[in-house]
């Protein structure tokens, strides 16, 4: 009796594993995600580039900090 449980029960793995298989193959592959490119600029104060997005801007310059801000131009 164990072994005819154990028949079905592969049988039912190996019949989902098919299954995931043929839907796998009716699916377009994932398209390849692009990378976006971001302007890097300079802190007025210490020199260092950092990404905009990241960057403090104030007065027309960058700044990497809000200390820095304070400071202002070195």
């Amino acid at each position: 009796m164990f072994k005819i449980l154990l028949l079905i029960a592969i049988g039912f793995v190996v019949l989902a594993l098919f299954r995931a298989y043929q839907r796998s193959l009716g699916k377009p592959p994932a398209p390849a995600r692009e990378e976006t490119v971001e302007d890097m600029v300079k802190c007025a104060h210490c020199g260092v580039n950092l990404p905009r997005s990241e960057a403090i801007y104030s007065g027309g310059d960058f700044y990497c900090t809000p200390e820095h801000q304070q400071r202002g131009r070195k």
